[in-house]
C-alpha cells in the first residue's frame, strides 16, 4: 500500500461512520454505514432491509468519511477519505462483529437486520482543510 493508502486508512480508522455510494436499479444510491478496518480493508455493517448491500455484491462502488462532526474543538484539522473498490457481501466472524459495537435497534421502523460488505481501496484520496475545527463558522446571516 501507498503512503496515501496507509493515511487513508488510518484515518478512517478514527471514526464508526462513512457513506457508501454507488447504483441501484440505474439510480444513484448513497446510504450511511457502520465500519471497521481490517488488514487495509474496509468492512461495512448496513441494514439488509433495504437491499443496498445486494446492489453492491461484486460491483465497484465509493466509500467515503470525514471527521467533520467529531473532531475535537481545536486539536486536529478536518479530513476527509474517499475511496472506490471492489465490494463482496461477507459473514464476519464473531470477534470482528463485537468490533462494530451494538447495532441501531430500528431502520425507518424496521428492526436492524446486519448484512456486512468487504471493501478493498483500490484508488484513495485524502482532503484536508486548512483550519482546526475551533474555528468559529455559521451559516447565520
Amino acid at each position: 500500500m501507498s503512503t496515501e493508502e496507509l493515511h487513508a486508512i488510518d484515518l478512517l480508522g478514527r471514526v464508526p461512520y462513512g457513506r457508501l455510494a454507488t447504483s441501484m436499479r440505474a439510480l444513484p444510491m448513497l446510504t450511511v454505514a457502520r465500519h471497521i478496518v481490517i488488514d487495509g480493508r474496509v468492512v461495512l455493517r448496513m441494514h439488509s432491509g433495504l437491499g443496498h448491500h445486494g446492489a453492491c455484491d461484486g460491483a465497484v462502488v465509493a466509500y467515503g468519511a470525514d471527521n467533520f462532526n467529531t473532531a475535537p474543538v481545536g486539536t486536529e484539522d478536518l479530513w476527509s477519505v474517499q475511496f472506490t473498490g471492489p465490494a463482496r457481501v461477507v459473514e464476519p466472524t464473531p470477534a470482528q462483529r463485537e468490533r462494530f459495537g451494538p447495532p441501531p435497534v430500528e431502520v425507518n421502523g424496521e428492526p436492524f437486520a446486519p448484512s456486512y460488505l468487504w471493501l478493498e481501496p483500490h484508488f484513495v484520496t485524502v482532503h484536508t482543510l486548512d483550519f482546526h475545527a475551533s474555528r468559529q463558522i455559521s451559516n447565520a446571516a
